[in-house]
């Protein structure tokens, strides 16, 4: 988007620029007041998309602070966990399932 001036004449006048199957493509608005119009649109529709680009760069870094929380706490749910099943005389059967020891079973 560009107010652009030539040499051969002193007006200035409003183009956009767009892709098209991979091209950029330049499309002539006008001069006067219909391309002061449309410039402060694509102004306003520039500005519109960087916010919500800032928006949704935001939410992703809150959602991936979120989900560090929520990792470190079901680490330490975890940990929790195996620490209880020890106290309570189990043990990890063949690193899978827990089981309870049996009573003639020598703690090790």
């Amino acid at each position: 988007m560009s107010w652009e001036t030539r040499r051969s004449g002193p007006h200035r006048y409003y183009t956009r620029s767009r892709r098209e199957g991979g091209r950029i493509v330049r499309e002539y608005v006008g001069r006067g007041p219909h391309a002061e119009l449309a410039a402060e649109a694509d102004r306003i529709a520039r500005a519109w998309a960087a916010e919500e680009r800032e928006l949704a760069r935001s939410q992703r870094e809150e959602e991936a602070e979120i989900e560090a929380r929520v990792a470190d706490a079901d680490g330490v749910g975890e940990l929790l966990a195996r620490v209880a099943l020890l106290a309570t005389g189990h043990h990890h059967h063949h690193g899978g399932e827990w089981r309870k020891r049996r009573a003639d079973q020598a703690v090790s």
